[in-house]
């Protein structure tokens, strides 16, 4: 008699619709894929559910953030065990070897097959890659994070006498945010947190409804960018190489180590050169944003719209004192060992950052982060009322962040 077919479960990280339809089609026998339009989600879900998932299948290139550094942020949270597979454009054997030093399990090259598709999961299946059981015992992930008992108690504390203090100046705010605009009073976006957990974070409304649509327009405008670009509503086009090492211009021939993103061909020299300096910016933060209502810059620079994140104190997904937390395309780039120390402390309201900073001119990317870790590796309760005091003076600064 034949056995029963057991139902793998798969998780598909992809912005890409077409590949999405055409895998669904290919594994809905014996698979339930699960799409994941961002790495910080699937995150959350491996986190909250460790067993669940059989595969993991990412669409992008080599070194897009859903290629390597995600595979190497799943192996920091405790997930090797799970078979990573790479659906990329092209591949050569200088890419395949790199899959195979970083732990991909295998790569898939468009247009996907069906057959090969099924066959090589299916081989995973029967012939899992050697000591990966083992390692799934072994593997810990990141050291969580665990409260102390008089921080929280002092948050709760302070939160909720402040939240019944300022009581009259919410009922005001809320009048003027909804006499000069359209749309709700208190909103709420996905932010993450401690361990990479995402929660909903609470701001009093100080743009004009529909302003995130609006983000990819005025990116040019970033002040944590390495470069100032003209905004563009055209994707890239793919590219060839177009500038060569010295070694590869030695040797004649084209480039000898060619790196294959989403949008372009690299040579590996040049882009592990430009890395630091060439990298888009994980933060996006606009200087004079013209989204911003009249209300909203006063709140702004006051720092009042940030008083409902006090609920967010209230139910345990902040503190009063700690790192930002950041919205998830921000979160999953920074997946690096150097930076993602960050999100092993608190998430809270003020932090080290904003009053080292705030105020005091344009701050870079790499400072913010470097502030974040400091302290993570510095954290006391006595250095949060340190902060706590600081940040009364910093409220009163005269620049638009």
């Amino acid at each position: 008699m034949e056995n029963k077919k057991e139902r793998y479960q798969v998780a598909l990280v992809s912005e890409d619709q077409k590949i999405n339809e055409d895998i669904n089609f290919f594994l809905e026998d014996r698979f339930h894929i699960d799409v994941f339009s961002n790495g910080v989600v699937l995150y959350n879900h491996l986190t909250k559910e460790p067993d669940k998932y059989d595969f993991i299948l990412s669409v992008s290139g080599l070194t897009g953030v859903h290629g390597l550094p995600l595979k190497e942020t799943i192996h920091k949270l405790g997930f090797s065990h799970i078979p990573f597979f790479l659906v990329v454009d092209k591949a050569d054997n200088d890419m395949i070897q790199i899959c195979i030093q970083n732990g991909i399990t295998d790569i898939f090259i468009k247009p996907l097959d069906k057959i090969t598709l099924q066959t090589r999961l299916d081989f995973q299946l029967k012939h899992p890659v050697v000591g990966w059981k083992k390692r799934k015992q072994e593997d810990k992930g990141f050291n969580s994070y665990k409260m102390p008992f008089v921080k929280r108690v002092f948050d709760l504390l302070v939160a909720g006498t402040v939240l019944l203090i300022l009581s009259p100046l919410f009922l005001i705010v809320a009048l003027l945010i909804k006499l000069e605009s359209k749309g709700p009073v208190v909103y709420y976006s996905y932010r993450v947190g401690t361990g990479y957990n995402i929660f909903k974070f609470y701001k009093f409304r100080s743009m004009f409804t529909g302003a995130d649509a609006k983000l990819h327009q005025l990116k040019h405008l970033n002040q944590y960018s390495t470069e100032k670009q003209e905004p563009s509503d055209l994707e890239p086009e793919r590219q060839e190489v177009k500038e060569l090492c010295e070694f590869c211009e030695q040797a004649g021939g084209g480039c000898l180590r060619p790196l294959y993103d989403d949008n372009q061909i690299v040579c590996e020299k040049i882009f592990n050169a430009r890395k630091k300096s060439d990298k888009e910016s994980a933060f996006i933060k606009i200087k004079d944003d013209p989204r911003v209502t009249k209300v909203g810059k006063f709140i702004r620079n006051t720092s009042i719209d940030e008083l409902p994140q006090l609920w967010n104190v209230i139910k345990g997904d902040m503190s009063l004192v700690g790192n930002r937390p950041l919205p998830l395309y921000e979160a999953e780039k920074i997946t690096t060992d150097k930076y993602s120390l960050r999100f092993l402390g608190p998430a809270g309201i003020t932090g080290l950052w904003q009053v080292e900073k705030r105020g005091r001119g344009e701050m870079s990317e790499e400072e913010r982060l470097s502030l974040d870790n400091d302290y993570v590796k510095n954290f006391s309760v006595w250095f949060d009322l340190k902060i706590l005091l600081r940040t009364i003076p910093a409220l009163f600064q005269s620049e638009n962040v």
